[in-house]
């Protein structure tokens, strides 16, 4: 068999063999339950935990580890968000009112229609970025820090403060999902109330993410069990632990967090190499059926074919060993605004080099005559 291209890394990267050393020997020779026992081995595992989580507050330069929270990925995060956010007393009687814009994923906008809120849509320009003069006014607003098609950085932190103009109070929640593959984050310049990834997408395992909340106090927890509780002081009354246990009911994602640290150091030195997406897209855009929608200094490479659907595309393609996304990518409210039913996506990792790029357009140009 013919070696798989694999060019998919927006939808979930390929693992470093030190992230995957690291979660074997943990399993293999130190696993043990976090915030369960005293014994040695417990005990260290704790401060596994804990190194990690003081190493994501670092990389997003968090104002201390007790902001971060480990979920299942940034769908979890979200989702949770919004639970939280709606338990706040101002929005129990009444459902805030949301901003979101169509280059969410589905995760970002979703939770906020399935939950009842008055939903207002922040307008795009004609290049797909924010319209940052006509930020409608929200209590809520959710910002796409980078969209899984265009690929490209928004300015998060005047979008925050353009929202703030219009309503001092608003909560703001960013998905970094994409955008922290390849942009540092700013916690702390920022001033986002909530942001959520995935470690999955930085070459941590799946299964586990972040959700940073930047002032944990305000919030209630959105789900209760084991490892949150201080004492149970009735019988239907307790006092919850500080954050972030107050958050984290249940057994965490053990090996996954394990490895994420290890995900960390790897992409700050690793990052993949953009000029393959340009090469790409040099290569690309001279075939008159390749339509290419994205900047060439894109983050990704996100195309149609005239006169081929995306599926039909992405199956030749993948026959030939050439592993990339299609579909509307999950972020089915952009691709109905630029009136297309798919698209197909090309990303790039760490592991790829020029040799595969040069390969991925020839397997392409063989299917798009």
């Amino acid at each position: 068999m013919n070696k798989i291209i694999y060019l998919d890394a927006a939808a979930s990267a390929l693992k470093p063999e030190s992230v995957i050393r690291a979660e074997m020997d943990f399993l293999q020779n130190d696993y043990a339950n976090a915030g369960r026992g005293i014994c040695a081995r417990a005990a260290a595992v704790d401060e596994k935990i804990m190194d990690a989580r003081r190493q994501v507050a670092r990389f997003i330069n968090a104002r201390a580890s007790d902001n971060i929270i480990f979920t299942s990925g940034a769908t979890d995060g979200l989702n949770r968000a919004m639970r939280m956010i709606y338990s706040m007393p101002e929005f129990t009687a009444c459902k805030p009112v949301v901003a979101v814009s169509d280059l969410d994923h589905h995760s970002a906008r979703m939770p906020w229609i399935a939950g009842g809120a008055e939903i207002a849509v922040c307008p795009l320009d004609s290049g797909f970025n924010y319209d940052m003069d006509n930020i409608p006014y929200a209590d809520v607003f959710v910002i796409t820090a980078m969209s899984n098609v265009i690929g490209m950085p928004v300015l998060v932190a005047d979008l925050i403060a353009a929202a703030r103009k219009k309503n001092p109070n608003v909560i703001t929640v960013v998905d970094v999902a994409q955008y922290v593959v390849h942009m540092p984050i700013d916690a702390g310049a920022w001033g986002a109330d909530f942001i959520c990834f995935s470690g999955h997408k930085i070459g941590a395992d799946t299964g586990v993410g972040v959700m940073y909340i930047k002032n944990p106090d305000l919030f209630y927890p959105d789900k209760f069990g084991g490892g949150m509780v201080n004492k149970i002081t009735g019988a239907d009354t307790w006092v919850l632990n500080d954050a972030p246990e107050k958050f984290e009911a249940g057994t965490l994602p053990l090996t996954q967090i394990i490895g994420f640290p290890v995900a960390i150091d790897e992409l700050v030195r690793y990052r993949p190499d953009l000029n393959l997406i340009k090469y790409m897209y040099d290569k690309l855009s001279e075939n008159p059926r390749i339509k290419i929608i994205t900047p060439r200094d894109s983050t990704l490479l996100t195309f149609y074919i005239d006169g081929m659907h995306a599926l039909d595309f992405g199956a030749s393609v993948g026959a030939r060993g050439l592993c990339l996304r299609v579909g509307n990518m999950c972020a089915g409210w952009l691709h109905k605004l630029m009136n297309l039913t798919g698209t197909a996506r090309i990303s790039v990792g760490a592991w790829n080099t020029m040799d595969d790029a040069k390969a991925a357009v020839d397997i392409i140009n063989s299917v798009v005559k």
